[in-house]
């Protein structure tokens, strides 16, 4: 799934397992989950399982895959990458650096975040352009146009906008922090989503960011994706 989202150049693995085969994690790693609880430990392996693939498809051998600053994923010399996970889904993509500048990915469930997570995700700006596609404070994933009972959580299914809005900006943070290693708050990046039609079940956003650091640019461009219950997100960052 995410892979119809990022460039060819991208190696893109997935799964929907759970659990990872015995023996997928290198000592190393295993260390850093050694006091998790199990799930923390199955997400951990199974989405290393998934970078292991990508290094494959990009003709690399294994790796460890530890965490540098903040948890950030620490990938073999020569490469950019990315992680996520959630319930039912994780995903891990690299590329050559030397064909990208960075990469960022988030998947969510399709489903409406907490009311009082909403507030505190998403700016006035951009409550105010999901208004007006008929997007409302009570119904955030219902737009004018759309039949009423259309579903959200199938295959082909319609955004949360507000899940999909809290997986970009993700994917924005993840693009921008191993470049920086400042964190960005959610009020700092304004997102602005674009779709074919009322019904359109993916297509591309914008970000701008609020705030500046030397050598980044304001604004980035990424893709949406809600499929088989998931809300997806990926940016790329070109180089210049």
């Amino acid at each position: 799934m995410i892979e119809r989202l990022l460039p060819a150049y991208v190696a893109c693995a997935d799964t929907h397992e759970t659990e990872a085969p015995a023996g997928t994690l290198y000592p190393e790693e295993a260390r850093l989950v050694a006091t998790s609880v199990d799930r923390r430990k199955h997400e951990f392996a199974a989405v290393r399982a998934c970078a292991r693939r990508a290094m494959a498809t990009l003709g690399l051998p294994p790796h460890p895959v530890l965490r540098g600053h903040r948890g950030v994923p620490l990938w073999p010399a020569g490469t950019v990458g990315s992680m996520t996970h959630c319930d039912g889904y994780r995903a891990a993509v690299l590329a050559r650096a030397s064909d990208v500048r960075a990469l960022g990915i988030d998947a969510e469930p399709n489903e409406p975040l907490p009311p009082d997570v909403w507030e505190a995700v998403s700016l006035p700006s951009e409550r105010r352009r999901l208004s007006s596609w008929g997007v409302s404070e009570d119904s955030r994933g219902s737009a004018e146009g759309v039949p009423p009972g259309t579903p959200h959580g199938a295959g082909g299914a319609l955004p949360h906008w507000d899940r999909l809005l809290f997986s970009a900006k993700e994917s924005v943070f993840k693009t921008w922090f191993p470049l920086t290693r400042t964190e960005l708050d959610f009020d700092e990046a304004d997102i602005s989503f674009h779709r074919s039609s009322e019904a359109a079940t993916h297509g591309t956003f914008t970000a701008e960011l609020l705030r500046t650091a030397p050598g980044m640019p304001r604004s980035y461009v990424g893709k949406w994706l809600v499929d088989s219950g998931f809300a997806v997100t990926a940016i790329a960052l070109p180089h210049g």
